[in-house]
């Protein structure tokens, strides 16, 4: 039987990194994608050094639908099939440089960036599953993770330093990645292929900031339970630390 092969977008540094060390721990064959090559390629010898000869790079850029389409491409062609997707990549734009006290927000945040971030965190996810989703089907089997944040929740989980409010364009994205899920959930429950949401925590990355709670390896863990799920597992929801948490 052939090895089940994980796609992780965004995977050169952080948690997507972290996710792809921890798929390759459990003997999974991983795509590790990033639009950088050269910062993809020294993540992946990383890895490979470690003696993850199962880790294999692959050149993609989420925002452009020609770079996700060779990607796909070359690994069906490479390692003829796709077992779970998890789209990690994603932009946090909400604090500008001259912005060192407060975040953006709904009134004073420029549209560029929303547009910005919505392009990357909310279309480059959907373009990712139109081109993988039918192999999944094909196979009869798939898991799609798409990585989102306790700050989507409607609910609200409030930022401690602007009481819920600001972070506009990383929220909405987060929120449209949810809903993406949920519909996406309802449309293939007939077939072995389950889409879940995550909350990987506050994370110490790049974009978490080196104050944050949680280690990327910490963050990557949730990921990749869900992941990693067994069939006829849950769908179309939204989890922390493996635990279901209201939208």
């Amino acid at each position: 039987m052939e090895k089940q092969v994980a796609l992780v977008t965004g995977a050169n540094r952080g948690i997507g990194f972290a996710c792809c060390k921890l798929l390759a721990e459990k003997s999974y064959t991983v795509i590790l994608t990033g639009r950088n090559k050269e910062k993809g390629i020294i993540a992946t010898k990383k890895l490979q050094a470690l003696g993850y000869k199962n880790v294999f790079f692959q050149e993609l850029d989420v925002t452009k639908e020609k770079s996700i389409k060779k990607a796909v491409t070359n690994i069906i062609k490479e390692h003829n099939r796709i077992d779970i997707l998890i789209n990690n990549a994603g932009l946090f734009l909400d604090e500008g440089e001259d912005m060192k006290q407060m975040p953006y927000t709904i009134e004073n945040i420029p549209l560029e960036l929303v547009k910005k971030t919505i392009e990357t965190n909310v279309y480059g996810p959907i373009l990712l599953i139109q081109h993988v989703l039918p192999i999944m089907k094909k196979q009869n089997f798939g898991r799609i993770v798409n990585v989102s944040s306790g700050m989507s929740q409607m609910t609200d989980e409030p930022n401690l330093r602007y009481g819920g409010g600001g972070f506009p364009s990383y929220r909405i994205s987060k929120v449209a990645l949810n809903m993406c899920t949920r519909n996406l959930s309802f449309e293939i429950k007939k077939q072995n292929i389950l889409v879940n949401a995550v909350c990987p925590g506050w994370c110490r990355t790049d974009m978490g900031g080196k104050d944050a709670t949680r280690s990327a390896q910490e963050g990557a863990q949730g990921i990749v339970w869900a992941a990693t799920l067994p069939d006829k597992g849950p769908s179309g929801k939204l989890f922390r630390d493996k635990k279901e948490i209201p939208y």
